[in-house]
Formats: C-alpha cells, sequence, structure tokens
C-alpha cells in the first residue's frame, strides 16, 4: 500500500514537472547578480547567458523574451530561484542587459523551454 502511494507520488511530480518543462510560463523576471557558486555547483558568472529557475532541470536551455519591448535571449539554467513572489526566472546581469530592462530591474517576459516546438511561444501577447 505504501509503495504505491510512493510510485503515485513520484509519478505526479514526474508529470508536473515535464509538463511544466513543455508549456511556455509568463510573468515577472528580474536580474540577480550572484556570486560564488550556483545551486547547480557551476561558478557564478554575471556575464554569462545564465537565470534561475524554480523546477526547470539544471542545463536546460530556455528562450527569454522581454514582452515589453520584444528583445530574446537564450539562457541556461543553471541556479534555483526566484524566491520573490510572483517572479517565474531570476536572469544574470548580461541577460538583462540584452533582454533591455537592466535599469528597471525587472520586465514581464515569456520563458519557453528551447527544445519545444515553439507552439507556445505567441503565449502571453
Amino acid at each position: 500500500m505504501i509503495r504505491n502511494l510512493v510510485s503515485s507520488v513520484i509519478l505526479a511530480m514526474v508529470f508536473s514537472f515535464s509538463a511544466a518543462a513543455n508549456a511556455a510560463e509568463c510573468g515577472q523576471a528580474s536580474w540577480y547578480q550572484l556570486r560564488g557558486l550556483t545551486a547547480s555547483g557551476q561558478q557564478a558568472d554575471p556575464e554569462a547567458l545564465t537565470a534561475a529557475h524554480p523546477t526547470l532541470a539544471f542545463g536546460t536551455e530556455v528562450i527569454v523574451t522581454n514582452l515589453e519591448n520584444g528583445r530574446s535571449v537564450n539562457l541556461t539554467i543553471v541556479d534555483r530561484g526566484p524566491f520573490v513572489k510572483g517572479r517565474i526566472i531570476d536572469v544574470s546581469r548580461r541577460a538583462a542587459r540584452d533582454l533591455g530592462f537592466m535599469t528597471q530591474g525587472l520586465t514581464r517576459v515569456r520563458v519557453v523551454p528551447a527544445e519545444h516546438d515553439q507552439a507556445d511561444a505567441k503565449a502571453c501577447e
């Protein structure tokens, strides 16, 4: 009985994570300047095209589009976060600069896994 319950919980978790990896997410992004090691064990580099996401696997490539100006950038998930309610991704300083929101600190974005067929790429608009 307990074995079946544990199996069901694990299956539900795997399904929810894989479903999230296949859909566009829309919401607030912020940028951060981490020093030291990321949650994935990599040395933080503010000039790398990297990001923190709460659930996507480390190494996942995502396309982040600033919905305010249309700029997009490809980022690699290397860290966990954001830890502020309402935000969906934290990007590196360079990514914020490339996306055009460094001085504002926050912007509305769409996040789509790069390997996704981009069918959801128009979501959020």
